[in-house]
């Protein structure tokens, strides 16, 4: 693979990392992940290939244990995964009405609105958004921390090949 070829590696990367942070980008770890790969495919040897298993493990992981924690989380706090859908689903409604900043508005107004409902007491509901919302950074730092494993190995496959 070219220097070209590894810039557009590292840009899509860059963009990937930005977006396990911000949550524009849904699935900001696992672009990484496929970039990673992606470029040990392309560069292939055996640095490039342990580089992609480790980068897709590591994606994998974080995938599968943000999961993990959050609902464990949100369990422990008693709030329901049917919450999460309606926050969620009102999170893709503020992303198209209200760029960038939608999401996360919409996500906080429907965990907020349905735990009102369920609830029907204001303090537990604002309590039961604040554990989502908790829930969501956790979700964020696991998904961050695959990617930058990820990256770790790519930076460090590239130096090597």
């Amino acid at each position: 693979m070219g220097v070209l070829g590894e810039a557009i590696v590292l840009l899509v990367v860059l963009v990937g990392i930005i977006g396990a942070v911000v949550q524009v980008i849904p699935g900001g770890g696992v672009l990484v992940g496929v970039a990673v790969v992606v470029w040990a495919v392309l560069t292939g040897g055996p640095v490039a290939l342990t580089v992609g298993v480790v980068a897709g493990l590591a994606v994998l992981a974080a995938e599968v244990g943000k999961y993990l924690l959050a609902g464990r989380y949100l369990g422990q706090g008693g709030v329901p995964g049917r919450t999460l859908v309606v926050g969620a689903a009102l999170g893709v409604v503020g992303f198209f009405v209200v760029p960038v900043v939608g999401l996360p508005l919409g996500f906080l107004a429907g965990v907020y609105g349905a735990e009102s409902a369920r609830l029907r007491d204001q303090r537990a509901a604002r309590a039961s958004t604040g554990r989502a919302m908790r829930a969501v950074g956790v979700a964020i730092l696991v998904e961050l921390g695959g990617a930058l494993v990820a990256t770790a190995a790519l930076l460090v496959g590239m130096w090597q090949t």
